[in-house]
């Protein structure tokens, strides 16, 4: 019987890399799960999880996580880079500054921590990177574009990544979910921009009340919990021959087709009709609204 791979788990303090590092546990993976603050893994540790501060803008805790599992196992069997935040809204209204502070952790911290394991995975010849996008790494919304470019670049990596490193015995997977049952959209509504009297104030309002009632619970949800996400997870991590991609749950698969097989004009007709996008007039309406005219 061949020895449970070592996991390294990135954003393990709630969601999705929690319920992950839970999963491998159970299966009897080493796993070491990671955060920011590992004040918030005690249970995990309890459990028997090493759990290791991590921070994706922070070169020195990649690199002193990635080395703690060579030491203990030679190298990482499998990368889960699950860890990202989002920011929210206009492109015009959102400060630059946070859009690369986001890019930072989304992006280029994943595809560094990628770069630190690569090189023990190759000499072994034997390694699996899961990679958690979304399914807005296919499509853009209004007042998600910053986030959603970070998903696209995710995506980007990926497949790039996927065929450099398969005839070195690396696997690279993508995990595409819809909106997820977690604290995300309390965080991103929390990233609007504050209103100032633009022309945007009411188009941030809208988003705001658009995904708060997106991850509300309900009877019928098209929401997912963090479990089925990372019942994917492992999946992607797992399975001898994975598929390139895992889209999770029904929006995810139906919004994916459709931006793939519907023209460009289409996709943008049943955006439009679903988010109610800033119109010069719509601006004047409540620029007059506001001032009580």
């Amino acid at each position: 019987m061949s020895t449970p791979s070592p996991v390294l788990i990135t954003g393990c303090s709630s969601g999705v890399g929690e319920a992950a590092a839970w999963r491998f546990l159970r299966l009897g993976h080493p796993v070491y799960a990671t955060a920011r603050n590992p004040e918030t893994l005690t249970e995990l540790g309890a459990a028997g999880a090493v759990v290791l501060r991590l921070d994706l803008t922070d070169e020195d805790s990649m690199v002193a996580a990635v080395r703690r599992v060579e030491a203990d196992h030679g190298a990482v069997g499998i990368l889960v880079n699950n860890a990202a935040y989002g920011v929210q809204g206009a492109i015009e209204a959102v400060r630059i500054q946070d859009a690369r502070d986001q890019f930072e952790a989304n992006f280029f911290g994943l595809a560094r921590l990628t770069q630190l394991v690569l090189p023990a995975m190759r000499a072994r010849g034997t390694g699996r990177v899961v990679n958690v996008a979304a399914m807005g790494g296919h499509f853009s919304l209004p007042g998600a574009g910053f986030l959603h470019a970070s998903k696209y670049a995710v995506e980007a990596l990926s497949d790039a990544l996927r065929l450099e490193v398969r005839g070195l015995g690396v696997t690279v997977v993508i995990v595409e979910p819809g909106p997820i049952l977690t604290p995300f959209p309390t965080k991103i509504n929390g990233t609007l921009p504050p209103p100032d009297g633009g022309p945007y104030d009411r188009f941030h309002q809208d988003v705001e009340t658009r995904v708060s009632a997106a991850y509300k619970p309900k009877a019928i949800s098209m929401a997912l919990t963090a479990d089925r996400v990372a019942h994917a997870v492992e999946k992607a991590a797992l399975r001898r021959r994975p598929r390139a991609r895992y889209p999770v749950g029904v929006m995810a698969r139906g919004l994916i087709a459709l931006s793939r097989y519907l023209p460009g004009r289409a996709v943008d007709a049943i955006t439009r009709s679903q988010f109610r996008c800033p119109t010069p007039d719509r601006a004047a309406r409540d620029t007059t609204a506001r001032s009580g005219v």
